[in-house]
């Protein structure tokens, strides 16, 4: 298996989850994050930690 690939798949995976929650976010219709829902700030988090593994892991796949 391509060194890197395992990365990518898993931030692929953590980024859909981290849309899927802002999608739920904006379905709701709730478009300012109050002090009792964190949710917003969790979701933007989670899209930000999966896009990392994706790039790292495409870096991965590149150079070897």
């Amino acid at each position: 298996m391509r060194e890197g690939l395992i990365p990518a798949v898993l931030g692929t995976a953590v980024t859909a989850t981290g849309l899927a929650m802002r999608g739920y976010d904006m379905k709701m219709k709730r478009h300012r994050m109050t002090r009792r829902d964190s949710t917003v700030a969790i979701g933007a988090g989670i899209i930000g930690f999966g896009l990392a593994h994706v790039v790292l892991g495409s870096i991965d796949l590149i150079q070897k």
